[in-house]
């Protein structure tokens, strides 16, 4: 797929504010994603943003008359590069939460995904169960549900790092006991990327929602992204790009 813009570093983006509303006018948004979430946002062998969020959100923009430039923000960054201005639309399996709502607008679901644990192979039979691991040392991505869900279990015994490659890595170096994250795309790493030594329990945690995040004063721009939404799913055009990605939906 071809995108209208290359990404640029965080630094770039928070140097762009100010730029947002001649952006806007000019039908062009920017969208700020955590590029290292495969199968939904990564960097591909070219060079370019890749994965299902990413032609989801310039399918939307197109069926709006519109473009997308597409920046790599760290997670953690999204929310407040929102309410900065740095970006428009902050698009990264970020899951719906009411604490969010506080600070943000959502646009509605777009994919239900689910929390779960990933233990080394070599423990699978040490740990079984999702209660097996807690007060353990965990692992999870800084700013996610999954974080939030592993303090639960540990309080501070958590480890937090900057995307999912990173905390899959220190899992299989033994620098903890499980992963605490996003089941696609846990099951995307393990199938994809021939990672061997590593296996998903079960159970999932919870069922959860990904929404698009717009600034909180933007409804306009919510309503607008809702739309855009609601049109590639009339033209099947979501259905696609998901087939693509997750196989045809059950």
């Amino acid at each position: 797929m071809t995108f209208k813009a290359k990404m640029t570093a965080m630094a770039a983006i928070l140097a762009a504010a100010g730029v947002m509303a001649q952006a806007q006018a000019a039908g062009v948004y920017n969208v700020g994603s955590n590029m290292a979430f495969a199968p939904f946002e990564y960097v591909d062998e070219n060079n370019q943003p890749a994965g299902f969020e990413m032609e989801l959100i310039v399918a939307i923009a197109k069926a709006q008359g519109a473009e997308v430039k597409l920046h790599n923000v760290p997670f953690d960054g999204l929310i407040p590069s929102l309410q900065t201005g740095a970006i428009d639309i902050a698009m990264s399996g970020i899951t719906i939460t009411d604490q969010r709502k506080r600070r943000v607008l959502f646009s509605t679901p777009y994919y239900q995904s689910g929390l779960a644990v990933m233990v080394r192979e070599a423990d699978k039979g040490k740990y079984t169960t999702i209660d097996s691991v807690k007060g353990k040392t965990l692992c999870a991505q800084i700013g996610t549900t999954g974080a939030i869900t592993a303090r639960k279990f540990s309080g501070k015994n958590v480890k937090e790092f900057n995307n999912a490659p990173e905390t899959f890595m220190e899992l299989q170096s033994g620098g903890c006991d499980a992963v605490v994250h996003d089941k696609p795309v846990m099951d995307y790493y393990m199938a994809r990327r021939g990672t061997k030594g590593v296996f998903r329990l079960p159970e999932t945690l919870s069922a959860e929602d990904y929404g698009i995040a717009v600034a909180k004063n933007n409804q306009k721009l919510a309503d607008w992204v809702n739309t855009g939404l609601e049109k590639i799913k009339a033209s099947g055009e979501y259905d696609k790009i998901y087939t693509k990605w997750f196989g045809a939906q059950k």
